[in-house]
């Protein structure tokens, strides 16, 4: 009997594109999006980070300087924005450098300008011969004195006028060292109220 040879033919199965793996690429893709999203969301936050620092300050008070207003341990947003081309203006609560070390931060409430002339006595603060008007302190001053203020400086004080050290003890303060203002306490959050900047002296008649 004739043997028929058959010749078999051995194939690499052909898949569909559809069939081709291509979960490594989609990983390669995925990771790659991520780290991209990532240093995206990296670049954003550190020009967040930056603006927020060239326009405000977060300035700890430290200390009873300024009680009833402030208190110990309280934190202020302060805007650096608010005097760059004007001075403070009477009743500020404003963050400088302290004049005698400048590596130290103050925090106190503006009281006189350039060229006004400043007299404390029977517990009055008066400022070119007219009484300021400050519901804000803890009481009235113990302290007398004179003083003038020298140009491009201003005069502050802490509204805990007999627990301050303040111009009245070392003199007025260069607009130079002005940091900005402050508008308002943030934390703790029970403490969270804007600072009012009231109008303490009366407009001349």
């Amino acid at each position: 009997m004739p043997f028929i040879i058959l010749e078999a033919y051995l194939e690499t199965p052909q898949l569909a594109e559809s069939e081709i793996p291509t979960k490594p690429i989609e990983e390669k893709t995925s990771f790659l999006r991520f780290f991209l999203d990532l240093l995206e969301t990296l670049a954003l936050s550190v020009l967040l980070f930056l603006g927020i620092n060239a326009l405000t300050a977060r300035v700890l008070v430290e200390g009873f300087s300024m009680r009833p207003t402030l208190e110990n341990g309280e934190y202020v947003l302060v805007n650096k924005m608010s005097y760059r081309s004007e001075l403070p203006e009477y009743g500020d609560i404003v963050v400088f450098h302290f004049p005698v070390d400048p590596d130290q931060d103050f925090i106190k409430r503006v009281i006189a300008l350039p060229g006004d002339e400043i007299n404390v006595h029977d517990g009055q603060v008066m400022v070119n011969e007219r009484v300021l008007n400050e519901p804000y302190i803890a009481a009235t001053p113990q302290y007398v004195g004179t003083w003038h203020v020298p140009d491009d400086q201003i005069f502050v004080l802490g509204d805990n006028r007999n627990n301050s050290s303040d111009s009245h003890s070392w003199g007025a303060v260069p607009a130079e060292n002005v940091i900005g203002k402050a508008i308002l306490t943030y934390w703790p959050p029970p403490a969270w109220k804007a600072l009012e900047h009231g109008q303490i002296i009366s407009e001349m008649p």
